[in-house]
């Protein structure tokens, strides 16, 4: 199998490098930023190998480049709707900048793509019950996995919010967390319960004897520094699959269980144990839309009373 990915030349560097600076000055997350930026390099590897220019792309080098991802990548459709995604953008920009009359990948996308979605409409994230959630975190031993896979499912956050986390982000007064700002999250308050705090507890006792290098909540035992997204994806994975929860090799969704599955988790129980719905948005940081929005102010007391009586018990 010929590898998609080399080097950038001049030109697809000095463009890429243009892109990803109009990402951020549009308010995009690095996160965001870091996937269009790798999808755009395998590209650019692509017509690099079939000796295409960027801006001279076609039908027939999408064609493709689609071909390489399903034969020679055998990237699953959401990863490929992902990557066609980040080209729709690219060229978006290339045509604000003047350097692209038209964007190739639009109806490309329509014709090729996008079908997936009608065909997996009824497919949705794996949702374990509380006993399944219970049998998850209780099998964890490590100190720090089960404190990421506690607060993940106790708090909602998303996997980059909690590598983000450092040591003085947690109040202890009241158990609550404050989240960096990102353009994502309105409510940056997160609260957690006492099963939470045994476990974190534990992993700042272990956390400081082996004397990380900065102030990250959670870091990698090898290089003591912030933990980053792969070490956080296998720290709660590993132990999904050995409990028969996530199975790599399936193309459903619901057959795999990663990070985001915990805020699942986290929305679906709070709105069954009775929270009401405008709470559970706050929880979980969702953007206010809606002018009435804006004017519904919830006490953060009563709040946290409430996230108490609803967030689930794992018996840890």
């Amino acid at each position: 199998m010929e590898r998609l990915t080399s080097s950038l030349n001049g030109d697809a560097a000095k463009l890429l490098d243009g892109f990803v600076e109009d990402c951020r000055l549009r308010g995009m997350t690095e996160e965001s930023i870091r996937r269009y930026r790798s999808s755009l390099r395998l590209f650019f590897g692509f017509l690099d190998r079939e000796g295409s220019e960027v801006r001279k792309v076609d039908v027939r080098a999408l064609k493709g480049f689609l071909y390489a991802l399903r034969s020679e990548r055998k990237a699953k459709q959401t990863t490929i709707e992902n990557d066609f995604s980040a080209l729709s953008a690219f060229y978006e920009y290339l045509i604000f900048e003047g350097a692209s009359a038209s964007n190739p990948v639009t109806s490309f996308r329509k014709r090729y793509v996008k079908r997936y979605k009608e065909e997996n409409a009824g497919s949705e994230r794996r949702l374990l019950t509380v006993e399944e959630m219970s049998r998850l975190v209780n099998s964890i031993l490590d100190p720090r996995d089960k404190a990421i896979a506690l607060l993940f499912c106790k708090t909602g956050i998303r996997r980059g919010e909690l590598l983000n986390l450092d040591t003085e982000d947690v109040n202890w007064v009241d158990c609550s967390i404050t989240l960096k700002p990102t353009p994502k999250r309105s409510n940056r308050v997160v609260f957690f319960d006492e099963e939470a705090a045994f476990a974190l507890r534990r992993w700042l006792k272990v956390r400081e004897k082996l004397s990380p290098k900065a102030g990250a909540l959670f870091v990698s035992y090898q290089s003591l520094n912030r933990l980053d997204r792969n070490g956080c994806y296998e720290a709660v994975v590993k132990y999904a699959r050995r409990l028969g929860f996530h199975d790599s090799s399936s193309d459903r969704v619901e057959d795999h269980f990663g990070p985001h599955c915990f805020r699942h988790f986290f929305t679906t129980m709070l709105l069954r144990n009775g929270m009401p719905r405008e709470y559970v948005k706050e929880l979980r940081g969702d953007s206010r839309n809606e002018a009435i929005d804006l004017y519904n102010h919830i006490d953060r007391e009563e709040l946290r009373r409430a996230y108490l009586a609803a967030v689930p018990k794992l018996g840890v």
